[in-house]
């Protein structure tokens, strides 16, 4: 693979398991694939993978004087296997004519595919972004996206060219017949809209009430000065629609509706409302010149369920209740959020790409950039919403259909890095929702919010790092200009979460927890462990800092006190050797436990000191030494020979650092279930772990393995993948950065620093 301008990867269009995601924060979204193919239609306010709509694509027109009439679908051909029970059926558009080849790149938000055919003079270049800047998550929660399309005329003559967008009305989407033609719930409306300047088709469903989950709108418009239009297909049975289409398209570029065929006798006539719309710019391209043709898509679907519609919850799928999404709230419909994409267009782009210059024009390894930049997807994927009142919540990932495993998990958000460090005002709601609504009164917290959508609490067992590890991220965010707000908001309850600790889960008061700890991978920890304790450490050190600033002696020296003793203490008990372990006087009394086990995320809490500036928790000596065990015990060169019957996220010839292995013997008869696994945001974090302690080779050996499993061909690169797509735990890259960079915070006291672990 060669290297676009910013030296991101470029693919070819066999890589069939690229797709990128356009759309903003909390707005769903459309995936362009490497041939240029539109795809995973996830704007219904849950994912929606699979989702297809038909005869939805773009296509291009061209003639010269001495050239006869090209007309192509704007994608290149489709690639094998051709497994359809019917073959392609007629939405598919495959019989049309595409481009012999594509190449594809991003960088993000942009994604760029090139079309070429040796059979034409022509060469095009699709480009599609959403805004996306930093600190501005308002702008880049549009629900839209930018189309462009470029095309170069490589002949010596000048030529006409038309470039036509179709897409399908799916408001009221209702899914699919047994022929695999789309439904919708009532009839629909396409409508031609020409204010001028801006010209296009809003799409709507008058019919469907007003508080239908999919009810909503979408448009297509454009700012070009000459547009072609065919407000509604030909409505008839079969493909009349798509027949009528492209003859009238290819004849001159140009769209007219044929009433002559609307009502003719057919015993199947009028099978559905289906109903498509086009729009076409019209260009002159001059000989060997170009030409841009912009498009703006956007769709606008306010409701969703005031509830988790997932898999922990399954109870709540009857319910009715609609809640707002937070981007309903600045505009009325599509159509709005178009105009207001076009008229802020120069200052939305301009903003966006200085992200992208800053971040792929930067010395950073090409593969560190990927395992950054690829994985802000989450943010923008189905995982993450934002309601009415701002509100960020998020599921852990996503099941094709629903949301998988709900409640903003605590635990799962102790990896991720990248939203507190680029909308850190999403995170701040996350404090906000995980202390005053979901932190009891004895300091109890749920690792899952129910509550926010007026549910009871979720009466599972407290985790006991998912709980930790909010301490750090309150310490973290006031650290990163949350202000005196934010702390003095949520001190009272983030004090009673962290006593809590000494109450729950240190049964003798040793300060080393030690009873029942629920833990990331689902089971709970019996006896002393060191992920538990050393996020323990790693909390009571940033609530005596925090409680010292706000005045609450007693919890600071209470804080300094433990922290004391509890750091001696279990390093006098945990430390192997070589590394941490669990001390548990049989290992097989309980399930799911690792005894002596090389734990990757044994040290967990130093990371997040680290990256916090809160020093070490544990002596340097044994930290350094149990980081770099966990790279020579966990990471492995190739999975051919690697044990598992757990879930799969690693095989054959691919490189990965497994969760747990047993250099020293000592496997439990039923380790805990996730031992064997790969998982990318643990691999992330060990890391940043890595090159804190000086270990930058190590560190990014194991950020090159994950990227080179996400190639394209075997994993999507914008699909980093655990209990769901786009998974939260794989924000944890960011941690890499603030490791490599050196970056030190302290906005309290006004101060910012580097120490770079890599130069150029």
């Amino acid at each position: 693979m060669t290297n676009n301008q910013y030296g991101a990867k470029v693919y070819p269009y066999e890589a069939t398991e690229c797709k990128f995601l356009l759309g903003g924060i909390g707005t769903g979204n459309v995936s362009v694939g490497t041939r240029g193919n539109y795809c995973d239609w996830e704007i219904f306010g849950q994912p929606g993978k699979g989702i297809h709509f038909p005869y939805t694509f773009f296509a291009l027109w061209a003639k010269g004087e001495k050239t006869e009439p090209i007309a192509r679908v704007l994608e290149a051909r489709l690639q094998p296997p051709y497994t359809c029970s019917h073959g392609y059926i007629s939405a598919d558009v495959a019989g049309l004519p595409r481009f012999e080849r594509s190449s594809f790149s991003a960088a993000y938000p942009f994604v760029n595919v090139a079309l070429e055919d040796s059979k034409l003079p022509l060469s095009v270049e699709l480009e599609a972004f959403t805004p996306f800047i930093p600190l501005n998550a308002k702008d880049s929660g549009i629900p839209g996206a930018v189309i462009r399309y470029k095309v170069k005329n490589n002949s010596g003559e000048a030529m006409e060219a038309t470039v036509a967008s179709s897409v399908a009305n799916a408001v009221g989407f209702n899914g699919y017949d047994l022929f695999d033609n789309l439904l919708v719930k009532k009839p629909v409306k396409n409508q031609y809209l020409d204010q001028g300047q801006i010209k296009g088709l809003l799409y709507t469903s008058p019919e469907l009430a007003e508080d239908d989950f999919t009810n909503g709108s979408i448009a297509v418009l454009t700012g070009e000065h000459s547009v072609t239009v065919k407000e509604e297909w030909l409505s008839g049975a079969w493909w009349d629609g798509i027949h009528d289409f492209w003859d009238d398209f290819s004849e001159d570029g140009k769209l007219e509706f044929h009433s002559e065929f609307q009502g003719k006798e057919s015993k199947f006539n009028d099978l559905s409302d289906l109903r498509i719309g086009s729009l076409g710019v019209c260009k002159t391209i001059p000989a060997y010149g170009e030409a841009v043709f912009e498009f703006i898509l956007t769709w606008y679907f306010p409701n969703r369920p005031k509830y988790w519609d997932g898999h922990i919850c399954p109870e709540n799928r009857n319910k009715k209740e609609i809640e707002h999404n937070y981007y309903a709230s600045f505009q009325k419909n599509a159509w709005d959020y178009g105009v207001y994409l076009y008229k802020n267009l120069e200052s939305l782009e301009k903003s966006s790409r200085s992200f992208t210059k800053a971040l792929y024009e930067s010395t950073l390894p090409d593969y560190v950039i990927e395992a950054l930049a690829n994985n802000i997807t989450v943010l923008r994927s189905p995982t993450c919403f934002r309601i009415s009142d701002g509100t960020f919540l998020s599921w852990e990932g996503s099941f094709p259909q629903h949301g998988s495993c709900e409640g903003n998990c605590t635990h799962v958000w102790n990896y991720a890095q990248t939203a507190a460090f680029l909308f850190p005002e999403l995170e701040q709601s996350m404090r906000r929702t995980e202390f005053l609504l979901e932190t009891d009164d004895t300091g109890r917290m749920a690792f899952r919010t129910l509550q926010v959508f007026g549910d009871k609490k979720w009466e599972m067992i407290p985790a006991v790092d998912g709980q930790m590890g909010t301490i750090l991220r309150l310490y973290r965010d006031w650290k990163l200009g949350a202000g005196d707000e934010l702390l003095k908001e949520t001190w009272e309850k983030a004090a009673l979460a962290l006593d809590f600790a000494f109450t729950y889960w240190d049964s003798d008061k040793d300060c080393v927890l030690d009873d029942q700890q629920h833990n990331t991978y689902d089971i709970e920890f019996y006896g002393p462990n060191s992920l538990s304790n050393s996020l323990f450490l790693a909390a009571l050190k940033a609530g005596k800092e925090m409680a010292e600033y706000l005045g609450d002696t007693a919890h600071a020296e209470k804080y300094a006190e433990a922290f004391r003793k509890g750091s001696e203490k279990m390093d006098s008990l945990l430390w192997g050797g070589d590394y941490y372990i669990q001390v548990i006087d049989d290992i097989n009394a309980y399930k799911y436990q690792y005894g002596t086990g090389c734990l990757a995320d044994q040290v967990f809490g130093q990371m997040l000191a680290h990256l916090n500036h809160l020093g070490y928790v544990l002596p340097e000596e044994h930290i350094k030494k149990a980081i770099h065990s966990v790279f020579q015990c966990n990471f492995k060169e190739t999975m051919e020979n690697h044990v598992n019957v757990q879930r799969t996220y690693a095989l054959n010839q691919e490189k990965g650092l497994v969760l747990c292995s047993w250099p020293q013997g000592g496997r439990p008869k039923l380790p805990f279930v996730y031992s064997d696994e790969v998982w990318s945001g643990i691999e992330y974090q060990v890391a940043a772990h890595l090159i804190f302690e000086g270990y930058v080779e190590e560190g990014l050996t194991v950020v090159k393995a994950v990227r080179e499993r996400y190639n394209g061909y075997d994993w999507n690169p914008w699909n980093e993948v655990e209990c769901g797509n786009h998974y939260v735990r794989s924000m944890a890259s960011w941690s890499v950065l603030i490791a490599l960079s050196g970056y030190q915070f302290d906005l309290v006291n006004n101060t910012i620093g580097f120490a770079p672990a890599i130069h150029e």
